[in-house]
């Protein structure tokens, strides 16, 4: 049986229905029964569990064999990355190696560091260490920005509220982008693959590209230019907050190119590229109104 943390989130809902998909047994771990309706509706055991509390994380780990967490902090005000990303993975970490669990997956973040300047990338490499310790089998994934997040927030919100898009500076950093889906499947499938053990991954799209490739990606898609301008960094991106301002500028100060082919081909799963992903995304009605 699978447990995923962070099973009601949008990566962590994929991993479910991925695994069900292979005719897995699937537990997914809930603070709240109803944000996790659709996931039991698909098939999957839906159990109580917070990462705070340790020990309805030991009753939701019996008779797991693998445990699969894509938790990290919410906008809930007692959410922070030192309680959930740090100290709840370790929690859950814990619990896991108490109930017998043979391997555990870890979903992190490219950029993971304790140097890091971002208390998230601080937080998760906490975490990382405390499984590398932990005496269980273990895959560390550490992944690079997803299109869903990235794209969707500085390109299609834009484009649905009829503004322009707003990118900071030249958009000159180049990164591997990925699509939730292809890093879903790719999860699971090192998840279920024994031979793959104690090892950190890296994993992205299939090309590095800028913010301004993306938007280009859309603009075919739509078949029309999309308006954009440029800000200096520190300024505000009109409707998202300060926070998001920040990480779009500090995307400009570093490149994180991520050579997938050998690793695509090793869990044979094909990638979805920019312009790929905004084509679906045009074909389901992004654009239209």
């Amino acid at each position: 049986m699978e447990l995923v943390a962070g099973a009601t989130g949008s990566l962590g809902g994929r991993i479910v229905r991925e695994l069900l998909g292979r005719g897995g047994r699937v537990r997914a771990l809930a603070r709240n029964r109803e944000s996790a309706a659709p996931l039991e509706a698909a098939g999957a055991e839906v159990v109580p569990g917070d990462l705070k509390d340790l020990p309805s994380l030991r009753l939701a780990c019996r008779g797991a064999d693998i445990v699969i967490s894509t938790a990290s902090a919410t906008r809930r005000t007692d959410d922070t990355p030192d309680n959930v990303d740090a100290q709840g993975t370790i929690n859950l970490v814990d619990a896991a190696r108490e109930a017998g669990v043979r391997r555990f997956v870890y979903v992190s973040t490219l950029g993971a560091t304790p140097e890091s300047a971002v208390p998230a990338f601080r937080a998760k490499a906490r975490a990382e260490a405390h499984l590398k310790q932990s005496g269980m089998d273990y895959v560390i994934v550490q992944s690079d920005a997803f299109m869903d997040v990235w794209f969707g927030m500085l390109v299609e919100g834009p484009i649905a509220a009829g503004r322009p898009v707003t990118l900071v500076g030249e958009s000159r950093g180049r990164h591997s982008f990925i699509a939730e889906s292809d890093l879903a499947k790719l999860v699971v499938a090192a998840a279920l693959k024994p031979e793959v053990r104690n090892v950190t991954i890296a994993l992205g799209g299939p090309e590095a590209i800028t913010f301004r490739d993306a938007v280009t990606a859309y603009e075919a898609a739509l078949g029309k230019p999309i308006d954009v301008r440029s800000v200096p960094p520190g300024s505000v991106i009109p409707g998202l907050p300060e926070m998001v301002a920040g990480i779009v500028a500090a995307f400009e100060h570093f490149d994180s190119l991520v050579p997938m082919r050998e690793v695509a081909a090793t869990f044979g799963v094909p990638l979805t590229t920019a312009r790929a992903f905004a084509s679906r995304r045009v074909a389901e009605g992004l654009g239209q109104a």
